[in-house]
Order: structure tokens, then sequence, then C-alpha cells
């Protein structure tokens, strides 16, 4: 158990498309700068977890989503990222386009997941959490 009261509230989101592919994006910006990783990024003044993931989802790759249940928390740095299983909101659109802290968004199966240079611990943890791609 960590203090969170000295970390960086953060939030992340861990969205499958109904193929079963996962949702990441290309971080433009540091830390991870270039990396893929789960969408998400900090929890603003006065906004719970949950909002913040349907806003950051919503700035990084255009989607709409539903927060579902809290799958983990990791602690990076003096970052607290808290992820959530969420869901495509009915009406989303179901391709993703880059924006603010990403400069590309992609669902990705297990091969391209592969394929791609992830953030340091990653994928143990989406391993951990039966969250990396189903296909």
């Amino acid at each position: 158990m960590t203090d969170s009261s000295r970390h960086i509230a953060c939030v992340g989101g861990i969205v499958h498309d109904p193929d079963g592919r996962l949702l990441l994006v290309r971080r433009a910006n540091e830390p991870g700068r270039g990396l893929w990783s789960v969408p998400g990024g900090r929890v603003e003044p006065g906004e719970d977890e949950r909002s913040a993931v349907v806003r950051e989802l919503a700035e990084e790759t255009g989607l709409s989503v539903r927060p579902g249940e809290l799958a983990g928390v990791v602690v990076r740095g003096p970052y607290r990222i808290a992820d959530y299983r969420c869901d495509l909101a009915p009406g989303s659109p179901v391709r993703p386009t880059a924006g603010d802290d990403a400069d590309d968004a992609r669902f990705v199966d297990l091969a391209g997941y592969d394929a791609l240079p992830v953030v340091d611990g990653l994928t143990g943890v989406l391993r951990e959490w039966g969250a990396l791609p189903r296909i």
C-alpha cells in the first residue's frame, strides 16, 4: 500500500474493442515519449477518478467510454496510476483518433501489441490483470 498523498494522482483506461483488441496510445510527451501505453493522464483538482478516465480518453483518443471496475493501481516514479476497465459508450466512434498527449492511437491485437515498444512494466501488469489483447 502506498501513501497516495505523496504521488500525483493519475488514471488510465483499459479498453477492448468488440473483437478483443486493446486500445493503446503512443505518448507524445514525457514520461515515456514515443512509447505505447494505455490512454490516461492526471486527475484534475476536484475531479474524481472515473470522471478523469472519461475526460482523458476523450482527449487522447476521441472515444467515449464508461469506466467499470478498478483493474489495479501502479506507482511509477511520482505518479500513482489507477487503471480502470472501460467499455465503449453507446454511440462512441469505434476508431480512435489521437489527440492531446497522444500522437497515435489504435486498437491492437496480440501480435500488434508484441511488435510495439511499450512503457516499462506495462506488459507484466496487463498480463497480471488479464487485460492483454484477447486475440
